[in-house]
């Protein structure tokens, strides 16, 4: 939220930003904090079918919770008209939860997302931890290249989408594979993606801090289109 710096340029195009935890807190389950890519430290935007994780049902705080909250606050905001963005497991969170929900948002964008995240390490540990190995099926739900294959269809409106992601990227070809999600859009059709490949930049708040007006304009461009 601070160190992005992106409340400059978000002031000045009047789009209010929105901040959301990556978990739940205060739930106390063991092993919660155990690991900076499970539990408290990632919630991966899903809804967890485990018991032991019942909590972590973050799918339905961003797009059914959180919307009533603000409403309920009275601010001078229109929540109902809104776009959404994130960076690394947040921006896996942003292309699925956008993907699934097309009608909701009106543009997404993201920094570094977890692209495929059924066939890469960190996908795979929060996915058999919150949705379980036997239910393989429900991973590819949460993986936005899987959603992206399935986007077609006249019910389906385009969906602008831009992508940032670091040539040095030290998870690049481990974790983040861009590419396979922008192959699923060619054959979608239905998606307008700008991926960009960002030389020389990593993972870190440098890389989002460097880019970061370029994203908020992207999405005011889109909340301005027909608002006014």
């Amino acid at each position: 939220m601070q160190k992005s710096g992106a409340q400059r340029k978000a002031a000045e195009l009047k789009v209010a930003l929105v901040t959301p935890d990556t978990s739940p807190r205060g739930h106390n389950v063991e092993g919660e904090s155990d690991s900076w890519d499970f539990g408290v430290g990632a919630g991966f935007y899903l809804n967890a079918t485990e018991e032991k994780w019942k909590h972590w049902k973050m799918y339905d705080y961003i797009i059914s919770e959180l919307p009533q909250v603000l409403k309920s606050l009275n601010l001078l905001i229109e929540v109902d008209w809104c776009s959404i963005m994130g960076h690394s497991m947040g921006g896996h969170g942003a292309l699925t939860l956008a993907l699934k929900n097309p009608y909701k948002f009106r543009s997404v964008s993201a920094f570094a997302p977890i692209c495929n995240p059924t066939q890469v390490p960190w996908g795979q540990k929060a996915f058999s931890g919150y949705l379980g190995d036997d239910n393989k099926e429900s991973w590819r739900e949460y993986d936005a290249t899987e959603l992206a294959l399935k986007f077609e269809g006249d019910n389906c409106p385009s969906i602008p989408i831009l992508m940032d992601t670091g040539t040095n990227d030290e998870f690049l070809k481990t974790q983040l594979h861009p590419w396979a999600f922008e192959e699923a859009v060619k054959k979608s059709g239905k998606i307008s993606l700008e991926s960009r490949m960002q030389e020389g930049y990593d993972h870190s708040y440098f890389f989002i801090a460097s880019f970061i007006e370029d994203h908020v304009q992207f999405h005011a461009f889109y909340l301005n289109q027909g608002f006014w």
